[in-house]
């Protein structure tokens, strides 16, 4: 077969927007030392505290949008309370989180790689047993967002904001555009906030 074809293929989903399934996670990743403590912290965390205008703004704009993907009024909502709560928190670009969930895991709290990466933004399977949790948690939305965005803020920390280079760390892509150029695609077409 012709090598060209895949990364062609690439190219095309990337121009128009087409994915057929989500990028798998890489098998070693979210190992680095440092993650554990931070993780820890966010899991004891408290509640957030919103703002009742920027919940309503942040509402009014990604609701109709996900409502597209997921009908569960409940769930749509604990997703959208969720990401927002995190972003805000961790000082993250919330688009960027609904991006990164949407190449992950296409809203689907179920997902599992093949790497074994569960849940909407694609925890390692791992982190219960490291961090006395039950590994049904993984798959609760509030818990799944505290811990991807964490694991996100992280990377982007450590790659100076660099988006790319972050994405692909999360993803265990770096050195290769695929999995970032798609979460920047999707944010620029689908979740830009602001």
């Amino acid at each position: 077969m012709n090598r060209c074809l895949p990364s062609l293929f690439a190219a095309f989903c990337l121009i128009t927007g087409l994915a057929l399934a989500p990028v798998a996670a890489q098998a070693n990743q979210q190992k680095d030392p440092a993650l554990g403590p931070l993780l820890e912290k966010a899991l004891t965390d408290g509640k957030c505290f919103e703002d009742k205008f920027d919940r309503a703004v942040w509402f009014a704009a990604m609701e109709p949008r996900l409502r597209r993907i997921i009908s569960n009024d409940t769930e749509r909502t604990l997703i959208l309370e969720q990401v927002q709560c995190e972003a805000k928190r961790l000082q993250l670009p919330p688009g960027l989180v609904m991006a990164v969930i949407d190449v992950e895991s296409r809203f689907n709290r179920w997902a599992t790689s093949s790497a074994g990466a569960v849940g909407l933004m694609q925890v390692m399977p791992f982190w219960p047993s490291k961090l006395g949790m039950q590994n049904h948690q993984l798959v609760e939305i509030p818990h799944n967002i505290r811990m991807g965005c964490t694991i996100l803020k992280y990377y982007l920390e450590n790659e100076h904001g660099d988006y790319a280079r972050a994405l692909a760390r999360y993803n265990g892509s770096l050195g290769r555009r695929n999995y970032s150029d798609l979460v920047l695609v999707r944010l620029a077409n689908n979740w830009q906030f602001k």
